[in-house]
């Protein structure tokens, strides 16, 4: 056997500065020896497995080498994610993932070496314990600095409570076993309780009751940390009331929270903590909640979940005339997980800082001052955790005369640079990534070098890596395209009108000018066929995943707010739509309410329903008083208007209570109902706030003002178009009382429903995100938590009762990525109702959209899965989504033809497309599939 490469010791950390990463990591080898953490013989193990396969010259090859670098990378970061405080990994843990790295990488010869050779080193050491097999020797810990024997017994008696009836096939046996393996002798107690959570996560792909099994380990660990002592959950009742009041009383001396919270009668509101609650988490929820949202001091957390949901809840009470009673209304919602706020909501509520609200949207001037106005008030508004959207339409374009200097503009894009780095360098309050979205109208000049900003590659100063971008695209475009006509791109310097115009009226003055080109009076403009700049959108799309692709006149045909200004852009996420001006910066506070919890005997529990939206919009509303703005033009424009954003989640879910395939008539039949009555409830609750605290100040005039209801603005949309909307208008509710209650009373908010992404808050309580359909029946999540073992409980639930659960079918699952497709004994009924993302025709998650956005007066964060994308097949489903008058859509994620007939998609590679094609003609490309922006673990921007 050859030594090791010299790049490799390198590239695995041989150097002081990086061994010193490691330090918090050690290894327990097979005689219980403990070592540090040694990340290059990982490379050492690596090389030899090539060079069992290879041979000597075959493993010296620069690409080999390449390969082991690569692979050694990627197994130590996942170690160190397994544990991102610092910790203990088994000898066995290591091997492990070098074989599951192996696997991953598709070097599947070496794997399979390399699992030979380490089950012939098992039996080896078996047979050489057969010989001599000394007693286990006993086992020490160290506890507040003293070294005591472990107590087996009180370990096991934890353990064995946190598998306590969540079913047969969860044992604590194998939890402990995994457990004692990971010991050592002098092992700090903590470390003991850490294992225990390491092992029972290892066991979730077996049962997915398990990942509750680890919360329990999980909340016994936080109990310790908080309470200072081993405090059991049948004491919990009792020690969250004398611990609550002790829990403000500190946040307030640490200076987190607000004094107001004091007032509170705190004896009362600890006193309606339902500690069986902590019960309902599963270990990705609550690891999430603790890591990220639990409030400590130097580290340290002080802020038990129950608390947690309490010290929100309060926070959003604070203006109440009865505070005890709507916070502990508040509190209920929440800690039942029927409905969730936002993260910044989360984060905020109740703190000396309360900035609660999600999403801001600009609108840039086109004066130097204007537009770096517009950069502080991005990095404001980041720094306190807002996601962004900038309209940037108003910038003229490159080559467009600048008066003051006699000079000409360098347009849009070298602005738009400085926004990416501003991103990058103010961060949500040191908790998110910045995150921002830049709009462009389709008319506009600098429109294709616009499309490219995400290229890899062409000049990197023309190039925002780090900042998302979306196509703001007027109908009359669309209808280029249908009817195969010409386009024209101006700069907004010469058509300044064009950018508050929409429908009609933006019709008729965009051929005004179009006129003025041919006279020539306009000289500074481009035509080319609609089709073929169509095509460079969807093929930039495709390959950069960027710009996303969202109709402005829909957003402003349908808005309610139509007569005090114009919708210019969307957010991050592209489910909000409200006005923004050089004077306005539009807010939007959301939360989702959880849909698989509004079921009752296979139909939605309509009084449940109306009591939750009631509560969560009386929330929602209060966010806009208590709010922190950190820029006066948001302040002024919330006040104002007072929109809010309600949505949903757990989408996929109810589908799967409801036993409806995602793909099928009834699903699309469920969003609609479903979704009637979500909006049907807020509207009502918004009219009855407005009943009790009075109409929002601009509703004079409004569409609700009008009588016009959102699925009655369908109407003004296709008078706008001359047709091109084909929509089912089909209704089940009492919609005439809600008018003549609108009529009687105005509305208190201007906007009220707008469905996000909830990439976190649905993580936290354990249902599907927001509207979108499985990823995979069994996955990983990866966060700032570190990865996650997820497994699709309804799925193991049917499994089981036909006898088809079992350890061949977990290898299936993996090796299909999560997918049922390709398991010959699964019945086809399953594998239609768990089929994955990436089974599901395109045209479904269409159509289910546009039944959604009917009833909506936003928008709705709508991500399109296509499996074996082509430009018809691109063509065609936004096509589609115009047609069904959608008003925006969020990433396209793809993955090629031939890896969607192996199964779903590759863990871990998600939403942008490398090295693809420039033309649309993209049939026979299988690209690379990356995660967007709400997966990336080092981002999670809107919620």
């Amino acid at each position: 056997m050859s030594s090791v490469p010299p790049s490799l010791h390198g590239a695995a950390g041989a150097s002081s500065a990086a061994a010193s990463a490691y330090q918090g990591y050690q290894i327990i080898r097979r005689n219980g020896a403990v070592v540090s953490f040694e990340p290059n013989k990982i490379a050492v193990a690596l090389m030899k497995a090539f060079l069992a396969v290879h041979g000597t010259q075959g493993a010296a090859s620069a690409s080999v080498r390449e390969t082991v670098d690569t692979l050694t990378e990627s197994v130590v970061r996942g170690l160190l994610r397994s544990r991102p405080g610092g910790g203990t990994f088994h000898i066995e843990d290591v091997q492990d993932q070098v074989e599951l790295g192996l696997m991953r990488g598709g070097h599947h010869e070496v794997a399979r070496a390399y699992v030979l050779y380490r089950e012939r080193r098992a039996q080896e050491r078996a047979r050489a314990g057969q010989k001599a097999a000394p007693a286990e020797p006993a086992l020490h810990v160290t506890d507040r600095g003293q070294r005591v024997p472990l107590d087996l017994a009180r370990l096991q008696a934890l353990v064995e409570s946190a598998c306590a009836g969540l079913g047969a096939e969860v044992k604590a046996e194998p939890v402990l076993a995994e457990t004692r393996r990971n010991l050592y002798d002098g092992v700090p107690i903590d470390e003991v309780y850490k294992a225990a959570i390491l092992a029972a996560r290892t066991l979730i792909e077996k049962d997915p009751g398990y990942t509750r099994a680890t919360a329990r380990l999980l909340l016994h660990t936080i109990r310790r940390e908080i309470l200072g002592e081993e405090v059991t959950q049948a004491e919990m009742p009792a020690r969250y009331v004398d611990y609550f009041p002790q829990f403000v009383k500190k946040g307030v001396q640490a200076e987190l929270l607000d004094d107001k919270l004091l007032q509170y009668d705190l004896a009362k509101l600890g006193a309606a903590l339902k500690a069986e609650r902590d019960l309902q988490f599963d270990y990705l929820g609550l690891q999430t909640l603790y890591d990220r949202y639990f409030l400590h001091v130097k580290d340290v957390r002080i802020e038990m979940p129950q608390a947690f949901f309490m010290r929100v809840a309060m926070g959003l009470a604070l203006n109440e005339i009865d505070r005890e009673a709507r916070a502990i209304e508040f509190y209920e919602v929440l800690s039942t997980f029927d409905f969730m706020s936002s993260t910044p909501t989360l984060f905020n509520s109740g703190t000396r800082r309360s900035q609660l609200s999600s999403c801001y949207l600009t609108t840039v001037s086109d004066d130097l001052e204007g537009i770096y106005e517009a950069l502080k008030e991005n990095a404001l508004l980041s720094k306190f955790a807002g996601g962004l959207g900038n309209d940037w339409t108003n910038v003229r374009a490159l080559g467009s005369h600048i008066k003051g200097t006699n000079g000409k503009s360098q347009g849009v894009v070298p602005f738009l640079k400085v926004v990416n780095d501003t991103a990058v360098a103010v961060n949500q309050g040191g908790k998110r990534k910045g995150a921002v979205c830049a709009y462009l109208e389709s008319w506009h000049l600098d429109l294709e070098e616009f499309l490219e900003l995400r290229k890899n590659t062409g000049d990197d100063r023309r190039r925002t890596h780090d900042m998302n971008t979306a196509n703001w695209i007027p109908d009359l475009f669309m209808k280029r395209v249908m009817e195969g006509g010409d386009w024209t791109l101006f700069s907004p310097s010469t058509c300044p009108d064009l950018h508050d115009k929409f429908g009609t009226a933006f019709e008729e003055a965009y051929l005004r000018y179009e006129e003025k080109t041919r006279s020539g009076e306009i000289k500074l403009f481009k035509r080319m066929p609609a089709k073929d700049l169509w095509r460079k959108m969807l093929s930039m799309l495709f390959e950069t995943g960027h710009p996303w692709i969202t109709f402005k006149d829909a957003c402003n045909l349908r808005s309610p707010q139509q007569h005090v200004g114009v919708v210019h852009s969307s957010n991050l996420c592209t489910e909000i739509t409200l006005n923004t001006s050089d004077t306005e910066i539009a807010v939007c506070n959301l939360g989702s309410v959880n849909l698989a919890h509004h079921l009752t005997d296979g139909a939605i529990d309509q009084a449940k329903l109306k009591k939750t939206v009631a509560t969560a919009m009386r929330m929602l509303d209060n966010v806009i008083d208590i709010n922190y703005y950190a820029v006066k033009k948001a302040r002024d424009s919330n006040l104002r208007h007072r929109p809010v954003g309600l949505g949903i989640m757990g989408f996929q879910d109810a589908l799967h209570e409801l036993r409806v395939p995602y793909a099928s008539q009834e699903a699309v039949e469920f969003a609609d109902r479903s979704m009637e009555a979500v909006c049907y409830h807020a509207y009502w609750a918004s009219t009855e706030l407005a009943a009790e605290r009075g109409r929002y100040s601009s509703y004079r005039g409004s569409l609700w003002d009008r009588g016009i209801l959102p699925q009655d603005s369908l109407d003004l949309l296709a008078q706008s178009r001359g047709g091109y909307v084909e929509i089912d208008r089909s209704s089940t509710m009492d919609w005439d009382a809600l008018r003549q209650r609108i009529a009687a009373h105005g509305m208190r908010n201007s906007n009220c429903v707008a469905i996000a992404p909830t990439a976190t808050i649905s993580n936290i309580i354990g249902v599907s995100a927001s509207i979108e359909p499985s990823f995979g029946n069994l996955s990983v999540k990866s966060n700032l938590s570190g990865e996650f073992t997820v497994l699709n409980e309804y799925l193991v639930r049917d499994l089981k009762r036909l006898g088809l659960w079992d350890d061949v079918m977990v290898m299936d699952l993996k090796h299909f990525d999560g997918s049922l497709r390709r398991i010959d004994r699964v019945p086809e009924e399953l594998k239609a109702l768990y089929a994955t993302a990436f089974e599901i025709e395109t045209q479904w998650l269409v159509e289910a959209a546009a039944r959604r956005q009917k009833w909506i007066d936003q928008a709705q964060s709508l991500n399109i899965y296509m499996a074996g994308a082509s430009g018809k097949k691109l063509d065609e489903t936004y096509k589609l989504a115009w047609l069904r008058g959608l008003k925006t859509t969020y990433y396209l994620r793809t993955v090629g033809a031939t890896h969607a007939e192996k199964s779903t998609v590759k863990t871990g590679q998600l939403n942008a497309v490398s090295n693809a094609p420039s033309s649309i003609e993209l049939a026979a490309a299988e690209p690379e599939v990356k995660f967007c922006a709400i997966d990336d673990p080092t981002c999670e921007a809107c919620q």
